[in-house]
This record gives structure tokens, sequence and C-alpha cells, in this order.
């Protein structure tokens, strides 16, 4: 046997880590960046359409006025409040703060809870000034 093919321990990946909260947090973090930026795509593309001709902005606005479009909206909105909310606790662990781990449950649970209830506020206020 070659000093190559001893038995050496693998890479850690995915399925031998038991799964935490803050783990999750994290990787979701990543993703509603991600997201983030995908959306924000979809804003500039938005506004050069409403600078380039009203018939090009109607299409996009149609788009964004359906099901699908809404539902996008929804999920920018979630990315970016959970983004805000999971930032905001970032910068306290940057602090030297919230290292315990039932403290860092509880607070990743608080980023959780606290980024939906922004986003249902803030559809609420939308479908609410509709109305009005």
């Amino acid at each position: 046997m070659t000093q190559n093919t001893i038995s050496r321990p693998t890479s850690p990946h995915l399925q031998i880590y038991k799964w935490q909260t803050t783990m999750l947090l994290s990787i979701l973090h990543r993703a509603t960046g991600v997201g983030l930026a995908g959306g924000t795509i979809l804003l500039v593309a938005w506004l050069c359409s409403a600078a380039y001709s009203p018939e090009s902005f109607a299409v996009l606005h149609n788009f964004f006025a359906g099901f699908i479009g809404k539902f996008l909206l929804f999920c920018w909105s979630l990315a970016f409040y959970f983004h805000l909310c999971n930032g905001i606790r970032f910068l306290v662990l940057d602090a030297g703060k919230g290292f315990d781990i039932k403290v860092a449950e509880k607070v990743g649970l608080v980023v959780a809870i606290a980024s939906v209830v922004l986003t249902l506020a803030t559809w609420i206020i939308i479908f609410a000034s509709k109305g009005a």
C-alpha cells in the first residue's frame, strides 16, 4: 500500500454533520444573498423598461401584477427581511455576544419569526393601501 492510499479522514460534508439552527441560518443567509441579487436584476429590468417605452413597461408591469410576479416579489421581500435580520445577528456575533448555544438558537428563532412577520406586515400594508 502506498502512502496515498492509507486510510485518512475524508473531508466533512453535509451528510455527517448534525443540522443545527446556526448552520441553517448561515446557509440561508448565503442563499438569500443570491436571491436578492437575482431580484435586483429583475428590479433593474423593470426600471429600464420604464425608461425605454410605455409598451415595454406595461409588459413587465403585467408580469409582476400576475401570480408568478407577485410570488417572486413576495419571495424577494422575504429574502430581504431574512438577510437584514440575519445580518444584524451577524453584527451581534461580531461584537462577541450570543455565542452560547441556547442563546444562538433563540436568536435564530427570533430572526426567522421577525423575517416572516416583517414580510407579512409589508404585504398587508400593500394590500390595505390598494383597497383605500
